[in-house]
C-alpha cells in the first residue's frame, strides 16, 4: 500500500504520516514547505517506507512524474493554506492553493486512473467545518446535509474545493471522499493557532490575545483522532460520500484560554497575583468571525464505528505537556 500525501509536512499531515507509517503504510509526501512546516518531519524522515519531495501541488508536471514513478494506491489531500487571519489579508493565495491546487490534483488523478485501473483507489479530500458557516447557540451541530455558507476567504476556498471534488466524482467517476473536521489540536502545531499561541505566549510572559468578547465556541478534535478517522474512511468509507469528523468538545474561546492558564499556574505553582490569567487581553475581533462551530459525527460513528479516543482534558494535557517539555 502506497499513499500519496499532499501537505504531509503540515500539522495534521505530519501527524497522519506518523500514524500511517506505524501501520506499515508506505508514504510519498509532497509539500512545498511553507512557514508552518518547520521540523514536523523529524520523527519519521529516515523511515524506509517514507519519501519526501518538495513540490507545490500547482506544479502539474512534477506531480504527474510522482504518479508515474510511484503508482500510488490512493491520495490523502491535506495541502492547503489554512489560517483564517492570513486569508483575510491575502485571499488570492488561498484560492490558488486550496481551489486551483485541488482541481489540478483531481485532473492528474483522473488521467492516472484512466491508465491504471484500481478499484481500491481512493482520493480523500480533507476539508473543514468552516464551509458550513456559523451556528447560533441553540442550533444543532452541522451534519453532512447542511448547506454551505462560508464566511471567510479561507472557508470559501475550501467550500469551492469541496464542490470541485464532488463534481469530479459525479462527472468523471474519480473515487473521492470528502471529510469535514472541527478544530484540530495537538503537539507540534504552528503557534498562530489558538492553543499553541496561548501556551507559548504564556511561557514567554506575553499578552494572551482573545478576539472580541471571547465567547466564540469551537469544537476541538485531537489530531490523532482525526488521523485515525481518515485512515478508517480511506479503507471503509463510501466513495462519493462526505463524513464529518468532530471531537465532541465544545468550549468558548475565553474558557479555553483560562483553562490553559489554570493548568500552567498549577504546573509552575503560581500565586494568584502572578497568575497567567493576568496576561489575558481582549483585542479587536476578527472581521466576519463565526460565532459557533459544532460538528455532528453520528454518521461516521454509526457507519464506520469510529469514535474519538481522547476527551478534551486528556488531549489538552498531552498538548500542553509537550510544549512545556520542548519550550520551557
Amino acid at each position: 500500500m502506497i499513499l500519496l500525501v499532499t501537505g504531509g509536512s503540515g500539522f495534521i499531515g505530519s501527524n497522519f504520516i506518523r500514524i500511517a507509517l506505524n501501520k506499515k503504510i508506505k508514504i510519498i509526501n509532497l509539500d512545498k514547505l511553507t512557514y508552518a512546516t518547520k521540523n514536523n518531519r523529524e520523527s519519521f524522515k529516515k523511515n524506509k517506507n517514507y519519501k519526501f519531495f518538495k513540490i507545490n501541488i500547482l506544479n502539474k508536471k512534477k506531480v504527474k512524474n510522482i504518479f508515474t514513478k510511484y503508482k500510488p494506491n490512493g491520495i490523502i489531500h491535506f495541502a492547503a493554506e489554512s489560517h483564517v487571519d492570513r486569508s483575510i489579508k491575502s485571499p488570492e493565495i488561498f484560492f490558488k492553493t486550496n481551489t486551483i491546487g485541488t482541481l489540478r490534483l483531481l485532473d492528474l488523478t483522473r488521467e492516472y486512473l484512466e491508465k491504471n485501473r484500481n478499484k481500491k483507489f481512493r482520493f480523500i479530500h480533507v476539508s473543514t467545518d468552516e464551509v458550513y458557516g456559523s451556528l447560533k447557540i441553540k442550533d444543532k451541530g452541522f451534519t453532512e446535509k447542511n448547506k454551505f455558507f462560508p464566511n471567510s476567504p479561507y472557508a470559501a476556498s475550501k467550500a469551492s474545493s469541496d464542490h470541485i471534488v464532488r463534481s469530479y466524482f459525479k462527472t468523471f467517476e474519480v473515487p473521492a471522499i470528502i471529510t469535514n473536521c472541527s478544530n484540530n489540536y495537538g503537539k507540534n502545531q504552528f503557534p498562530e493557532k489558538l492553543i499553541p499561541l496561548i501556551i507559548l505566549n504564556a511561557l514567554n510572559k506575553k499578552i494572551l490575545p482573545v478576539y472580541g468578547n471571547g465567547r466564540q465556541i469551537r469544537d476541538w478534535l485531537y489530531v490523532d483522532d482525526h488521523c485515525n478517522a481518515i485512515i478508517k474512511i480511506f479503507f471503509n468509507g463510501k466513495i462519493g460520500d462526505t463524513y464529518n469528523i468532530g471531537g465532541n468538545n465544545e468550549i468558548k474561546n475565553i474558557d479555553l484560554v483560562k483553562k490553559i492558564c489554570v493548568y500552567l499556574d498549577k504546573h509552575f505553582k503560581k500565586k494568584k497575583e502572578d497568575s497567567f490569567l493576568n496576561l489575558i487581553k481582549f483585542v479587536k475581533d476578527r472581521p466576519g468571525h463565526d460565532q459557533r462551530y459544532s460538528i455532528n459525527s453520528k454518521k461516521l460513528e454509526k457507519e464506520l464505528k469510529w469514535k474519538p479516543s481522547y476527551n478534551f482534558d486528556r488531549g489538552l494535557k498531552l498538548t500542553i505537556d509537550w510544549y512545556l517539555k520542548k519550550f520551557s
